[in-house]
């Protein structure tokens, strides 16, 4: 199960997906579809087909995002947070062979197509959590166990 949390950015990207989907992108596929349809044959009409495809699409996501924001909850950034990993934390860690990694932890739902964000159900996330700038995390995946220094901790924007 995943943990019902979501940073303040991440809760607004959502909504504006889909006041999108709803005010903007709905309305012009339907009206695609009912010009499609009415040119008659339906069952080859690939107009047709692809934009009930489509709206289907629409309605599935927009009840997903409509049932997902009714029930996440939004994390706040407080200043006691500062120096330790906690929900919204952008982490720099290194292990023993040098390689680093740059992330930043989230939650599930703003995950997707962001190579820097990672999901607080992480086992990554989960070793970090409540540690501090040069405590040593053990992350155990299906690839095995590697012991992670955290290099930094910051709650800031991304410099990017």
């Amino acid at each position: 199960m995943k943990t019902p949390l979501i940073t303040k950015q991440g809760y607004e990207d959502l909504r504006t997906e889909l006041d999108t989907l709803w005010r903007v992108e709905r309305p012009e596929i339907t009206k695609k579809v009912t010009w499609a349809a009415s040119l008659g044959d339906r069952s080859e009409n690939a107009d047709y087909q692809y934009n009930k495809k489509r709206l289907r699409e629409i309605d599935r996501r927009v009840r997903y995002l409509r049932k997902c924001l009714e029930n996440l909850k939004v994390v706040e950034y407080h200043p006691q947070q500062e120096g330790k990993v906690f929900f919204g934390a952008r982490v720099e860690i290194e292990n023993e062979d040098g390689q680093t990694l740059n992330f930043r932890i989230v939650g599930y739902d703003e995950i997707f197509n962001r190579k820097d964000y990672i999901s607080i159900d992480s086992p990554m996330a989960r070793a970090l959590l409540k540690k501090e700038v040069g405590d040593e995390a053990e992350v155990t995946t299906e690839a095995g166990t590697v012991i992670w220094t955290i290099v930094s901790i910051d709650y800031g924007r991304p410099t990017a």
